[in-house]
């Protein structure tokens, strides 16, 4: 997996190869010594062939020159008062590992490979510090080179992960996407191994939270407003240039999905959870409407997929892929003209999967996991007469009264962002209480009564029309009584 270097990172490394550095001098300083110097000089601006043939005769020396060694510390450490000699070692050090992949092996056979290194990634808290930016950019070459060329764990690789992790998240944070999309970079080349990728979830909170608040932007929805995500309204075509206006640019949207795709892979681990912290499903769903290229709409599929195929997470998934019309969704996207064929085989697989369960579900079944989704939308049944006068026993009964608690925990919270959920909590209310008005006491001890009560004088002319007919289906069994 190759990704074109960020241009931000690319330009400043340029500029630093670019700088004249008063070499003599610093070995006079004793900042470096005439040893260093000549190993550098050796492969300072020389062609890339060259560079490689001088680092394979002697490449314990180069080593040492990065690591330190029994003659003497890292040329990073003995230089650690001079900025543009630490600045401009870091730039030498990625070319070598770049031109030398062998050199990368090398260093990481040495007994504490990331010494020198993951000091400089606190250098700064200012986010354009050059130093750490730098060593982030060499530790994950080094990393990444280190999974491709070798299957065996690396206790010093495991050890520098998080630290390395915690760094970039500072980057995915910035209000900067050039720094953002150069740490989603970095993240997809340290996301090649199993331990990476638990690593990486471990530290969520840091890692992935900030990716995905990057894609609800991208979508037209904050942490807090998912009332777009989850209506279903937009079509996959009118909205391809809104899918984009949070200022979330292609490129980065992109590198985002395909970090979050790496780690699908993971999905016995990471589906329940991304779910239950992130809403990923409608959230997947809502960028589908909005990709603007196959190579996005592939990466969404195909996350969809490492998500939903894991037998563990089935029971809990796809009745929430039923209820963001998720299904709907993918039979509009099979009428479409595409030619990727791995997005083609994803988004067969992914439907028949989804037709196979919807397939087996009653009206009942919907319902059921769309109050367990911890969301509610419009959908047939909440205004259909006849599922509530067949169901509403049920509903009240079913799995130990699972859903009219679940209910009234929806009830609970204000919804400011999205309001018709609660009008739409309130609609039910008033069918249970009109088709089972022998259990309102049950609701009651729940605290429906008094939560619909207050309602009555919500803001929203929904809420407050739904609770007051609720509070009439009370009032009328109360008068009867």
């Amino acid at each position: 997996m190759s990704l074109d270097p960020p241009t931000y990172l690319n330009s400043l490394q340029n500029n630093i190869r670019a700088r004249p550095i008063p070499w003599e001098g610093a070995v006079r300083a004793g900042t470096i010594t005439e040893n260093d110097l000549k190993r550098i000089k050796a492969v300072d601006k020389v062609r890339k062939e060259q560079r490689r043939q001088t680092v394979e005769s002697d490449q314990d020396a180069y080593r040492s020159l990065l690591l330190g060694g029994d003659q003497g510390k890292s040329v990073l450490e003995s230089a650690a008062k001079r900025a543009d000699v630490v600045q401009y070692m870091l730039v030498l050090a990625s070319d070598l590992i770049n031109d030398t992949p062998s050199l990368a092996s090398a260093l990481l056979e040495h007994p504490d490979p990331f010494k020198p290194f993951l000091p400089l990634l606190s250098h700064s808290t200012n986010p354009e510090d050059p130093i750490p930016l730098l060593t982030s950019s060499f530790l994950a070459n080094l990393v990444s080179s280190a999974a491709v060329d070798s299957s065996k764990p690396n206790p010093n690789t495991d050890e520098a992960l998080p630290k390395l992790y915690n760094y970039l998240s500072t980057l995915t944070k910035s209000q900067d996407s050039s720094l953002q999309d150069i740490a989603v970079q970095e993240y997809s080349a340290l996301l090649r191994t199993k331990k990476a990728r638990e690593l990486f979830w471990k530290q969520r909170e840091d890692t992935v939270n900030p990716l995905i608040d990057i894609l609800r932007t991208a979508a037209g929805a904050g942490r807090d407003s998912d009332s777009t995500m989850w209506s279903g309204g937009a079509s996959i075509r009118s909205a391809t240039e809104a899918g984009l206006s949070g200022g979330v640019g292609l490129q980065l949207l992109y590198h985002v999905l395909l970090a979050i795709w790496q780690l699908s892979f993971e999905g016995s681990l990471v589906g329940k959870d991304l779910e239950k912290e992130q809403e990923i499903l409608a959230l997947y769903t809502q960028l589908l409407r909005l990709s603007p290229k196959e190579k996005t709409t592939r990466l969404l599929l195909s996350t969809l997929l490492n998500l939903l195929t894991p037998i563990t997470n089935r029971s809990t998934l796809l009745p929430i892929a039923t209820t963001v019309r998720l299904h709907a969704l993918l039979t509009n996207l099979k009428a479409r003209h595409l030619t990727d064929p791995d997005l083609v085989d994803d988004l067969s697989s992914l439907t028949t999967m989804l037709s196979d369960y919807t397939s087996s579900q009653t009206t009942f079944d919907e319902y059921a996991s769309e109050v367990l989704s911890n969301r509610l939308r419009w959908s047939p049944p909440h205004r259909d007469a006849n599922f509530w006068r067949e169901n509403a026993r049920r509903i009240l009964d079913d799995n130990q009264s699972e859903i009219p608690k679940k209910l009234t925990e929806i009830m609970q919270k204000k919804w400011e962002d999205d309001k018709q959920v609660l009008a739409i909590a309130c609609n039910d209310v008033a069918w249970l209480v009109k088709e089972a008005p022998e259990k309102r006491g049950q609701l009651e001890k729940l605290g429906v009564k008094a939560r619909v009560m207050e309602l009555m004088a919500d803001e929203n002319e929904g809420v407050r029309w739904e609770s007051l007919r609720a509070v009439g289906e009370w009032l009328r069994y109360s008068f009867e009584d």
